[in-house]
């Protein structure tokens, strides 16, 4: 594994760029500048693809840094890293990567190393192991760090929190700070879920935005150099898509999907991250995971799979169709197997309380007497606070519950108005 010291060296042995360009186009794609209105022939370009039309003039002169895995890719999926080392040379030097490494592959909350792309030939400094915000010997060699990671659109997806805290590390080294745009898979209208209470602030919960906030990376980071959520602000630019909307799914986009981890391998599996990931938190239930389809499931030992998805469907959640299953993966397990119509008016999370309380409520509290320790407080981070799983501690209903999160909501989607970009 090389060393802090090795990869160093190998870093700084590209050549110094010139003056730092004071006035680019990212200060204009930064402030106010927004996606093409409208529909799109082909895919929808990508910021990569935006940053190649314009002749990469943002960059002329400068040293780059780019933090990114196996989704970086622009809309022919050639990686972004090759594009940007056949027009930067030598002023191309430095990787950064994220929560499941360089390709993809690490399973989650397993510490990444630092290792020379292949690629490349360049080094890849992970923040997904001994540091998750880039040390300042990292950014030594570099002018300007691009993000190019294809998020979900959850608050408890850690690239995000990689976002937050290299825009600090980067604001404190006096380095720019640009994110080269993509789609939010679950769109850009839906807007759901419980506040971040501000004690419970972790890796998988860094900024104080609901559970979904809708949003794309470049709108995000604009919101968060501007509410200061960071305890330092970085020189910022967002390089935009052209063709995005709102109200697209990912099979809108025309885009080829990659997976962004493990469990994350198609392109409406974000959908069900959001609907199950909360009740995954829980030992003893069943999600899925481990099957082709991970996320898509919600059930528990002793469970009746009929009587189960008869009771979820009867509750008449528009977008979503509940069918019995029996797991063959885990004995004794049973439950619902969900169907979720992107383009449907699913509330995603109140589903997910929803299938939390069920599956609760059929096993006796079971899953959560059997979560303890690291694992009940790594369920109190995603979820936001300790308010979801004392209530179900408690079998209150989740209803209120889920009314309670409403004013947040409406004060959350007036405030993010003024840094959206499409």
């Amino acid at each position: 594994m090389p060393t802090r010291r090795s990869l160093l060296q190998l870093a700084l042995t590209a050549p110094a760029a010139g003056l730092f360009s004071s006035c680019t186009a990212l200060e204009l794609a930064g402030s106010s500048i927004p996606g093409t209105a409208g529909g799109t022939r082909g895919p929808v370009a990508l910021g990569i693809d935006t940053l190649a039309e314009s002749g990469f003039a943002a960059l002329r002169g400068r040293r780059v840094g780019l933090i990114l895995n196996q989704t970086s890719v622009n809309r022919q999926g050639i990686p972004s890293r090759v594009v940007l080392q056949r027009a930067l040379g030598r002023n191309f030097t430095s990787l950064y990567t994220p929560e499941h490494g360089l390709d993809g592959r690490e399973k989650a909350g397993i510490h990444v190393s630092s290792r020379r792309d292949p690629l490349t030939g360049l080094p890849a400094y992970s923040l997904y192991g001994d540091t998750r915000k880039p040390a300042p010997w990292m950014l030594a060699n570099i002018d300007a760090l691009l993000f190019d990671l294809q998020d979900i659109g959850s608050r408890s997806y850690t690239y995000i929190s990689t976002m937050a805290v290299a825009m600090e590390a980067c604001a404190e080294q006096g380095k720019e700070f640009i994110v080269l745009d993509r789609p939010n898979p679950l769109g850009g209208l839906r807007v759901q879920g419980p506040p971040l209470d501000p004690r419970w602030k972790s890796f998988v919960g860094q900024i104080p935005v609901p559970y979904i906030h809708g949003m794309t990376t470049g709108e995000l980071a604009r919101m968060i150099n501007a509410q200061g959520w960071i305890k330092a602000r970085p020189r910022l630019g967002v390089i935009p898509m052209r063709g995005w909307q709102r109200w697209m799914a990912w099979p809108d986009t025309g885009l080829r999907w990659v997976p962004t981890s493990p469990n994350i391998p198609g392109p409406l599996s974000p959908f069900y991250y959001a609907a199950c990931g909360i009740l995954g938190g829980l030992n003893g239930v069943d999600i899925g995971i481990g099957t082709a389809r991970p996320f898509e499931y919600a059930g528990g030992k002793g469970i009746n799979p009929q009587e189960f998805a008869s009771k979820l469907s009867a509750r008449g959640i528009p977008g979503v169709r509940f069918t019995p299953y029996v797991s063959t993966r885990k004995p004794g397990c049973a439950g619902a197997q969900l169907t979720i119509d992107p383009r449907g008016q699913t509330d995603l999370m109140a589903l997910a309380v929803i299938l939390a309380g069920e599956v609760c409520k059929r096993t006796g509290n079971a899953p959560l007497q059997a979560t303890r320790g690291d694992t009940r407080t790594l369920f109190h981070k995603v979820y936001g606070s300790d308010i979801l799983f004392n209530a179900l501690l408690a079998n209150r209903p989740v209803g209120p519950l889920i009314a309670s999160w409403q004013p947040s909501l409406q004060a959350f989607r007036a405030n993010r108005q003024q840094f959206l970009m499409y």
